[in-house]
Formats: structure tokens, sequence, C-alpha cells
């Protein structure tokens, strides 16, 4: 039997010992959308794909808090999910995920997107990024600046484009 044929082998037989278990995911996989839903809990509306090795989170952002934020509220809108425990688990869970891409919108329309690589950030700068998430989370509407520390951060660790209809000055 060929090694490629033997790895086959392997990897059916791990996938029929673990499908009854709790155990985590094995190497390599992938969560489905509804796992990546699972992850994630929102009083806001959420829908999930996985776009090849990429998870894709799609949040509802409320226009009302767009025009009380602006600018500022328009842009840290992916991160405030990206940065999360809930993103970490979903990485260290399904390693076999390239990056998760969370993109807001009002409608159909794109507010903001942003993507993490899953190698992007260290033990260190993961738990950097969640104390300057959570700082914005908990005080964020009362200390503008902790939103705009995660902003910064965002744009320094990922991939984010934002639209300029919900963006410019």
């Amino acid at each position: 039997m060929s090694n490629r044929r033997v790895g086959l082998a392997l990897a059916i037989a791990a996938v029929v010992a673990g499908a009854g278990s709790c155990a985590p995911p094995a190497a390599g996989t992938l969560p489905t959308e509804d796992d990546v839903l699972s992850y994630y809990r929102s009083d806001r509306t959420l829908r999930a794909e996985i776009a090849g090795n990429v998870a894709v989170l799609r949040v509802e952002q409320s226009v009302d808090q767009l025009r009380r934020g602006g600018t500022l509220w328009a842009k840290v809108g992916p991160y405030v999910f990206l940065f999360s425990e809930e993103t970490k688990r979903l990485m260290e869970d399904f390693d076999g995920l390239a990056a998760v891409r969370v993109t807001t919108t009002v409608g159909e329309s794109e507010v903001a997107s942003a993507l993490l690589l899953h190698s992007e950030l260290s033990e260190v700068q993961w738990a950097r990024a969640l104390n300057i998430a959570g700082k914005a989370r908990v005080d964020g509407t009362e200390r503008m600046t902790l939103l705009e520390d995660l902003v910064d951060w965002g744009e320094s660790h990922t991939d984010f484009t934002y639209n300029e209809r919900f963006t410019r000055r």
C-alpha cells in the first residue's frame, strides 16, 4: 500500500474513531457554518459561511449605532468580534482554518471587513488583543479612545476594508 493510501486509511480511521466522542476536531479540519455560529453569541443577526478555508462571519450593525458613533463605530465593528475568545477558540479547535473574516453590514451594504490570518497572533499578542477588545466592549461607549485603540490594533494585524459611504468624514 502506498504512503498516500496509508495516510488516507489512517485519516478515515481517525474520523470514524472520533465520530461519537467529544474530543476536539482532528488536525486540519474545517468547521461547518453551524459550527462557526455556535462559537459566537450575540443579540445581533449573525450569518456564517465557509469560503475555502476561511470562516466568514457576517454581522448586522445598527443604522442608529452608525449614526451616533460615525466613522469610529463603522470601523470598529469587525474587530469587536474578531479579537474575541470565540475567534481564538475557533482557530484553536479548527486548525485547518487559514483565517477568520468578520464583515459588518447594514441591510445588504457592507460597512467594514477584516481578515485575521490564523498565524498572525502569537499567544502573547492574543492576550493583548483580548485585553484591548475587552476594554473596548466594556467601556468603549464612555471612553472612545478604547475604541480607537481597538481599531489601531485591528488595522495593524488584519487585512481590512472600509466602505467609504460609512467612513468618510
